[in-house]
This record gives C-alpha cells, structure tokens and sequence, in this order.
C-alpha cells in the first residue's frame, strides 16, 4: 500500500510539475510545442493532393529546403521569391540543374519597390525590430498583380507565404486585387510582432473566408486556406 500511494504522490508532483511549466511557458512557445508535437513542418506543410502540373508559389524561400521536398514529392513547377542576394545564391546553386524550379530574386509585396531589411537567417525582415548587431539589407519588392501579370500566373495550386510580417499587406493586396482566388491553397505563416497583428490577421481571415475555407491552423505558427470548389 505505501509504494502505490508513493506512486500516486510522485505521478501528482510530476503533474503539478508539467502543469507549472505550462502556466509560465509564453503563448507563443505553447503554439510552437503543439506544431513540433505534431511533426508539421514534416506533415501538414508538405501534405497536399498535387501532380507534376502543379504551379506552386514559396514566397520567402531561405535556403530552397521547402521547395526541394514539395518537388521530391511532386516534380511540380516551383516558382521561389527570395530577395536576400546571399539566400537567392544558395538557392541558385541548389537548383541550378533543375528546369522546372524558377528563382526570382525579389520578395512579393503589395507594392512594387526598394525596401531594407535586418539580416537573421530565416527570420531576416523588414518588420521585426532588428536584433543588435544585425546587418541591414536592401531588397528589392514587387507587387503581385504585376508579377502575376508578367509570369501570366492565371492559377497557382499553392502559395506558401512566410515572409517575415511582409505577409499582411500581401495578403491585403491579394484581397483588393481579387487575386486570391486564383489560389487553390494557401500556407500562410503569421507573425506577432508586426503592429496591430491580431485585428489585421483577423481582417485577412475573414477576407480569406469568403473564397477559402480553413483546414488547419496552429494559431501565429502555421495555418493553410483552401478554396472552396
């Protein structure tokens, strides 16, 4: 009877334990635990019903490794944005024997333009505030509709955006524009720290809601939109 009620009470500390940790442990930590829990960057970002006709968008490319496993996957066309001029070499070189992958060296925006950013590998953005020591960047953005317009994209079976905060007013430019239903999917990694986040991710979520339904989403982490039909 004493081991059973010793097992009982250390089972209880144990719990007590992890519930502590969970009551301190940030928001967005506890978001990010439910998606490594989950093994999304190895499912859910990856788990889509495309063939080797597929056109698909990865907006904020880095070092090419999301769209190397989508063609794994698929040999579908992929079209990679990257502005940072170091990142789009890598890129370059990577796929440098594969027709089918096509890398531009701009980020997609709302606007066409000049724009500066702090440089910290995958998290380099013109939105967050630049960590100390960061190096600044200047790239080069171009609005939507024009390179929809110049590459005559008409349908594009999925479109991952992680771009840093840069996704607000993309997707804002896609919403006015009406382009967002010539999207069948849409990846989209919000961010937190760009003001007013929330009220802005709502706005774009109830946009999205009028063409797109949502089919999973780890809240300020990732969340995919598919269009109805």
């Amino acid at each position: 009877m004493r081991r059973q009620i010793h097992r009982l009470a250390a089972r209880g500390a144990g719990l007590l334990s992890r519930l502590a940790r969970l009551a301190w442990e940030p928001p967005q930590q506890r978001r990010v635990t439910a998606w490594q829990r989950d093994r999304g960057d190895a499912t859910r970002r990856l788990d889509y019903d495309l063939g080797a006709g597929a056109i698909v968008l990865d907006l904020g490319g880095y070092e090419g490794q999301w769209a190397s496993d989508m063609f794994g996957r698929f040999a579908c066309t992929i079209h990679i944005l990257e502005p940072v001029p170091e990142f789009a070499d890598r890129i370059a070189a990577r796929f440098a024997r594969n027709p089918r992958i096509h890398l531009h060296r701009v980020g997609l925006a709302g606007r066409s333009g000049a724009a500066t950013l702090a440089l910290a590998a995958d998290a380099s953005s013109a939105h967050a505030p630049p960590a100390p020591g960061a190096r600044a960047q200047a790239i080069t953005l171009v609005a939507a509709a024009e390179f929809f317009r110049e590459q005559r994209l008409e349908a594009i079976d999925l479109m991952k955006i992680n771009i840093e905060g840069g996704e607000y007013e993309l997707l804002e430019h896609l919403l006015d524009a009406g382009l967002v239903s010539r999207v069948r999917e849409i990846q989209i990694q919000f961010h937190d720290f760009v003001p007013g986040a929330e009220a802005r991710m709502a706005a774009i979520q109830g946009g999205l809601a009028k063409t797109h339904d949502l089919t999973w989403q780890y809240r300020f982490v990732w969340e995919n939109w598919r269009r109805r039909g």
